[in-house]
């Protein structure tokens, strides 16, 4: 408690750091901390953070871009939409260790090479931004979120691209984002189904912190390496979770199976309802969100919006007119898929969609 009181009183005096002109001594160092990801959703990705430390000034603070607040007011509904605040904030460099280490995540730390000058002027500027309006930030998926944010800090100091992505940049935001929710399937459905054609361009954008740690490793300040060293602090454990079945795409096969297996006309058209409802969803929140990763959802061609009148249309002609148009609509959709990362995600869909359109057509050789 008293540690926390006294990095308190730190913070306060330090909101006049720009007044006072504070200056870092020749000790100082600028490094960067890559943390592994954890078992919340919000930490799927891992976090970036900077550290700053100088044992003559008695100073080792590290500014965290990620933070945001749980307690305000339509979390969820902001967030969705793209204008939640995420902020900057500071703690001492015990306390935000000590947290990674309860957790067993893994935090590498890169110290930069940077002159005393290019040091001071990077602490100068995320104080600027911890004690004024630049403390806030819109955030976004891809364009802007901790790992952005240090980049974007980092390069301002320098006026050029110092740092910039060197690998995975010819392969899709998606197929980089497919592998870290392979132990969490109904996010890794979610996510993909939600997500529309930005995801599917080339991943150039530097916006993940392990992306972050390879490119620095790469990067050069005036010819020489950026990085002076890499050290692990904390070793972290992989988090090893059991199977289960309900967190599988088995669960999707066998309720899939069985709507099939039905051979019920309810059943088929509250199935393809409820495709309608999320394609309705889908179709709208593009246009709601500022999330960019949102817009175009060619998954409506699959979760289409159509489905929701099929139920109600009594003329049979009508019916297989549309169901033909849905049918359609259902093979282009397969077409665009083929070399998407998440086409297998899709078969079990696609299949029973395309089976229940089938056996819904009038005039079959085996109406239901």
């Amino acid at each position: 408690m008293i540690k926390k009181i006294l990095f308190l009183l730190f913070i306060i005096c330090t909101s006049n750091i720009h007044s006072q002109n504070s200056t870092l001594s020749e000790k100082s160092s600028v490094s960067i901390l890559t943390c592994g990801s954890g078992e919340e959703l919000y930490t799927t990705f891992g976090h970036t953070a900077i550290r700053v430390k100088d044992s003559i000034n008695n100073l080792d603070v590290v500014y965290n871009y990620g933070a945001f607040d749980f307690r305000e007011g339509n979390f969820y509904a902001k967030f969705v939409k793209g204008d939640l605040n995420y902020f900057i904030n500071a703690s001492s460099y015990d306390d935000f260790i000590s947290e990674y280490q309860l957790e067993n995540r893994e935090v590498v730390e890169q110290t930069l090479n940077f002159s005393l000058i290019e040091k001071q002027q990077i602490f100068d500027k995320l104080n600027a931004s911890l004690f004024s309006d630049e403390r806030y930030y819109n955030y976004k998926f891809i364009d802007k979120n901790c790992t952005t944010m240090v980049v974007e800090k980092i390069n301002a100091i320098k006026g050029k691209e110092l740092i910039k992505k060197t690998d995975a940049i010819s392969i899709s935001y998606r197929t980089v984002l497919y592998p870290y929710f392979e132990n969490h399937f109904w996010y890794k459905l979610g996510i993909n189904i939600i997500f529309g054609a930005k995801v599917d361009e080339n991943a150039t954008k530097l916006f993940l912190p392990i992306e972050l740690l390879h490119s620095l490793n790469k990067s050069k300040n005036l010819g020489q390496p950026l990085v002076l060293k890499q050290e692990t602090i904390v070793k972290g454990i992989a988090t090893q979770l059991m199977f289960s079945f309900f967190n599988s795409i088995y669960v999707v096969i066998l309720v899939l199976f069985l709507i099939a297996l039905s051979n019920n006309r309810t059943v088929f058209f509250s199935y393809l309802f409820l495709l309608g409802l999320l394609g309705i969803f889908f179709s709208l929140v593009g246009f709601y969100s500022f999330h960019k990763e949102l817009l175009w959802n060619y998954n409506v061609l699959l979760f289409n919006p159509l489905y929701v009148i099929l139920p109600f249309l009594k003329n049979s002609k009508f019916r297989r007119n549309l169901i033909y148009i849905l049918g359609f609509l259902h093979l282009l959709y397969v077409v665009i898929l083929l070399n998407k990362s998440h086409f297998v995600l899709m078969i079990p869909f696609i299949l029973v969609t395309l089976y229940i359109l089938y056996r819904l057509k009038p005039n079959t050789t085996t109406p239901i």
